[in-house]
């Protein structure tokens, strides 16, 4: 089977992604999964009405089926604060609202249920984490306690119990997390399961436990609801489980004839999570030999996942027999309507998912709630907050009508506004959604941006190795001011002359920020530059260079692989512990790590740069207070920035009846995500 041409109707485009599927007692409209992931939107141990407004988006956008997060089944797993307490029967009016608000979109909701066993701590509850064997996580380092058979038979109960809370809830099904963080996979996996009992030893005995929960929850759910079980395919770890081992508890799982699919996973949730939820470092599709095994060794619906962007990878995996049905997180978390512009042919308007990490999976593991860098609504769901780029389909309320996501996430409804001619000055990520936000709420934008290309910083970052789909950000945004008719004029300088000129009722300035220079290099060093110098092609490094990393994210790390492929000797050196520490929430310093030794980049940390005499820089290393000295040919930065705030100062003083705002880098330097939800505040506000 082939792919269809754009040029098919909407729903021939992709026949198997639309085509409908049973999962037992459940049928799919579609094969769009969207699976289960943290969200910390939990409060108190029970779910939220955010909870219920975040599924429902992504039920309204044409999601196939909505998986939730985990639900714990014992009072003994409390790995992080904001987890579901599903052993406790408090949490059903909670579902009750979650399951109500998905089905009046007509789909079909599970909830996974789960022990996270040994990753975990005893912080929250209070008690012994309890594993198969004692052995620590590597990153909660706890010992766990080695739960014996009595102990073994209440855990096999609390997924009993909290699947039967489930069903009174209202779930259509059940998924059991047997992957990459549960004690199922611990008994699994022969790297943390060294009992000798009947737990433990060969395969059979390591999948009891998984066999006997089956059962169970079968038992408590009745044939009425669907049953799925979500597989590890290979821990990616020593004497860890590999795709041989996954394929075979595929098949008894199967011969139990208890379950109605089967879910994928790869990598363990803790030790190599960074294969879990891949960056744009890794491929699509990096993880589809795990289904494409277990699908060929069992007649049952396997679903796949692996970094999936568009609707044409889902399709074609579909098509090559990797798997039944396709499960796309990321991409539904930037775009709840991605399953529905797919059927309905508007592929171009799907924002796709930048795989960047920064609010999604980099919030979680700095315990916030779940958020997105390009969508200022996720997370907000139950606020009223908006979706900014959504396109009433089938006769929808129009949301440039109404005010929207004003004052930190407060919505409400008004009358709808004189039309105004709103000026943005500036085509970064914080102007571009400045003015999307208020050209939705009808009014006339124009935006002034002085290089030939819109996207300010985003557009340099994604020419850097491995960055390429950052420049998605840009291509979403631009693509939704031309929908909404937003007049883009790139190559014009503006000046307070040129603004004023053009008679605008409020101007937003989102002229970013400039290099700086850093107090200890004095004025006119030869040879020393700023990452953007290096990426903009202006300054051309060559020979032995020092990389300074202050910022601690992608800039320097990506620079110094820049110069390391151009043939430069790169060393990079940070104040902090670890060279681009931030990467670690978003999953990249693996990666980066791999790539920075084979490509010869050097690391060093703890050192602050404090002179800089011709090419000898001098470097503190402040734990011990030794001085240590780098001869190098050129010094590159990656600095903190200076606002570039000189056009707003100048309307503020000059133009005072003018509504004049600002958004992004020219109001304090940061990341891509603030600049984006400045932006949205700011032209919803307009």
């Amino acid at each position: 089977m082939t792919t269809l041409p754009m040029t098919a109707p909407p729903h021939q485009r992709y026949p198997l992604l639309f085509s409908p599927l049973r999962l037992g007692p459940v049928t799919l409209s579609n094969r769009i999964v969207f699976s289960a992931h943290l969200t910390n939107y939990a409060e108190d141990g029970h779910p939220t009405a955010q909870h219920a407004a975040y599924y429902a988006a992504r039920a309204a956008g044409g999601a196939g089926l909505v998986i939730t997060e985990e639900h714990s089944v014992h009072r003994t797993d409390w790995p992080y604060e904001k987890l579901i307490h599903g052993f406790d029967p408090t949490v059903i009016p909670g579902y009750r609202r979650i399951t109500d608000a998905v089905h009046r979109h007509g789909t079909p909701i599970f909830a996974q249920i789960n022990h996270n066993g040994g990753q975990a701590s005893g912080m929250y509850s209070r008690l012994p984490v309890w594993a198969p064997s004692p052995v620590p996580d590597p990153l909660f380092r706890e010992v766990p306690k080695e739960v014996d058979e009595a102990e073994i038979a209440e855990i096999v109960a609390g997924y009993a119990t909290t699947a039967a809370h489930c069903r009174e809830g209202g779930f259509d099904g059940i998924e059991l997390q047997c992957s990459h963080s549960s004690i199922v996979r611990g008994f699994l996996s022969p790297a943390t399961n060294r009992r000798t009992d009947a737990y433990g030893g060969s395969l059979d005995n390591r999948a009891r436990l998984l066999l006997q929960v089956v059962a169970a929850v079968r038992g408590a759910i009745g044939p009425g609801m669907a049953l799925g079980v979500r597989l590890c395919g290979d821990e990616l770890i020593d004497g860890g489980t590999t795709i041989d081992d996954a394929v075979a508890v595929a098949r008894m799982v199967a011969a139990q004839g208890a379950v109605d699919y089967i879910n994928t996973s790869i990598g363990v949730a803790t030790a190599t999570l960074y294969m879990i939820e891949a960056s744009m470092h890794v491929p699509p599709g990096y993880a589809m030999f795990i289904p494409s095994a277990i699908r060929a060794a069992v007649d049952l619906p396997v679903v796949g996942v692996g970094r999936f962007k568009d609707p044409l990878q889902a399709e074609r995996a579909l098509q090559a027999g990797h798997c039944d049905l396709v499960g796309v997180v990321r991409g539904q978390i930037a775009d709840p309507e991605l399953a529905a512009k797919a059927r309905e042919g508007r592929t171009d308007d799907i924002r796709l998912c930048l795989s960047c990490n920064q609010e999604c999976v980099g919030r979680m593991g700095l315990n916030r709630w779940l958020g997105c860098i390009e969508n200022p609504g996720t997370g907000r769901e139950s606020t009223g907050a908006p979706m900014p780029w959504n396109r009433p389909a089938g006769g929808g309320p129009d949301l440039r009508a109404a005010a929207t996501f004003v004052g930190g996430g407060r919505a409400g409804r008004s009358a709808p506004r004189v039309v105004s001619r709103v000026l943005v000055v500036g085509a970064g990520p914080g102007g571009l959604q400045a003015a999307i936000a208020a050209a939705r709420r009808g009014h006339q934008v124009t935006v002034l941006e002085r290089e030939d290309a819109p996207g300010g910083q985003v557009r340099l970052a994604a020419t850097v190795p491995s960055r390429a789909e950052l420049g998605d950000l840009v291509r979403n945004q631009v693509s939704e001011c031309r929908r909404l008719g937003v007049e883009l004029r790139c190559g014009t300088d503006a000046d307070i002359a040129s603004v004023l000129a053009l008679r605008p009722d409020a101007v937003v300035v989102a002229t970013g920020a400039v290099p700086d220079t850093p107090w200890w290099v004095p004025p006119g060093t030869p040879r020393i530059c700023d990452v953007r110098h290096v990426v903009e092609g202006t300054s051309q490094p060559d020979g032995d260079v020092l990389v300074i990393d202050e910022l601690g994210f992608h800039q320097a790390t990506s620079v110094a692989e820049l110069l390391a492929d151009r043939g430069c000797r790169v060393e990079i050196v940070t104040p902090g512990m670890v060279v681009g520490q931030d990467l670690g929430i978003t999953l990249d310093l693996e990666t980066f790590n791999l790539r920075a030794a084979g490509k010869g980049i050097r690391q060093a940390t703890d050192l602050v740069p404090s002179g800089i005499d011709g090419g000898a820089v001098q470097l503190l290393h402040h734990p011990t207070g030794r001085t240590e000295t780098r001869q190098v040919d050129w010094v590159v930065l990656a600095v903190p920035p200076a606002p570039d705030d000189g056009l707003y100062r100048q309307l503020r003083a000059d133009a005072p009846a003018l509504a004049v705002h600002r958004v992004g880098d020219c109001v304090a330097p940061r990341r891509a995500h603030a600049a984006v939800v400045e932006g949205e505040r700011v032209g919803a506000a307009l």
